[in-house]
């Protein structure tokens, strides 16, 4: 089973170490990468993310701040602290913890955030860049998926694959990501007919639907990828995949174990996008 296995674990060590280097290239060169994050209110899960990114950031010597709003902060308070936050030059990284509570636009919070600092890559800026093939921050999630297949010596060129779900945070980017590798995409979601018919075909799936064990075995042809970018606990509470693990298991030729898969190349890309912004400083 292991030899099946793309172990974000694996992965992810192998690019915090990469960002360790780079880190004390330049601290040698007087930059100190620094990421801000903004947390608004007290959402459990959020504050677990949040922990687990200042914890990355310490490991790999990257300086982190958490900026802790209250609940009711207003949308001005909040955009007034992305600001000050854009005009620091000691703050390479800008991350905005989501969900925000709902009497704050999203979309005006992200898209105030500098483009050169949207280590996240959710602003206009980056997503159109992206896109269209430019220079930019990529989101960290769909780079993850496109990361995991890199490692595991899978080649995207003229490979068919079926994207489950067309979310800004992962689904729409991660297909734009593999029409960027020369793979053939279908982007599948609640409204597709006969899902099972299109991931059939596919030589790689990649999930992200917030459904628990929502792809199963006899949804795969023998052979196939999977890449679970789903996060979900079942019945028992354990910590489960948008993929049925055991269905699969014996159909694929590859498929990312949750946990331990595409959530711990999340955190590592974010990683990896505030060094690239601290380098930016240098040019």
């Amino acid at each position: 089973m292991d030899s099946k296995l793309i172990s974000g674990k694996e992965v992810s060590a192998r690019i915090k170490e990469q960002v360790k280097k780079e880190v004390m290239m330049l601290n040698s060169q007087g930059v100190f990468p620094k990421l801000s994050v903004i947390i608004v209110g007290e959402n459990p899960a959020s504050l677990t993310y949040v922990k687990g990114k200042h914890k990355d950031c310490a490991e790999c010597g990257i300086v982190s701040e958490n900026i802790a709003l209250p609940e009711t902060v207003s949308q001005a308070d909040l955009l007034a602290e992305i600001e000050r936050l854009n005009n620091d030059d000691s703050v390479h990284g800008i991350l905005v913890q989501l969900p925000l509570p709902k009497h704050i636009d999203e979309y005006a919070v992200i898209n105030a955030i500098s483009p050169t600092k949207d280590v996240d890559g959710f602003t206009a800026v980056n997503v159109g860049n992206m896109n269209i093939g430019k220079d930019c921050f990529t989101p960290c999630t769909p780079q993850g998926c496109i990361d995991m297949l890199d490692y595991a010596g899978i080649d995207m060129t003229g490979k068919d694959v079926v994207v489950i779900g067309r979310s800004n945070i992962v689904g729409k980017p991660v297909s734009v990501l593999a029409l960027q590798r020369s793979a053939t995409v279908t982007i599948c979601h609640s409204k597709t007919k006969n899902i099972a018919d299109k991931t059939r075909m596919a030589d790689i799936v990649i999930v992200a639907v917030g459904r628990a064990g929502f792809l199963t075995g006899d949804m795969l042809k023998p052979g196939a990828v999977v890449i679970d970018v789903g996060i979900n606990r079942n019945s028992e509470g354990k910590l489960c995949g948008d993929a049925d693990f055991d269905s699969c298991i014996d159909v694929v030729s590859k498929i990312t174990p949750v946990p331990g898969g595409v959530g711990l190349m999340t955190r590592a890309n974010l990683l990896k996008n505030t060094i690239k912004s601290a380098k930016n400083c240098l040019k």
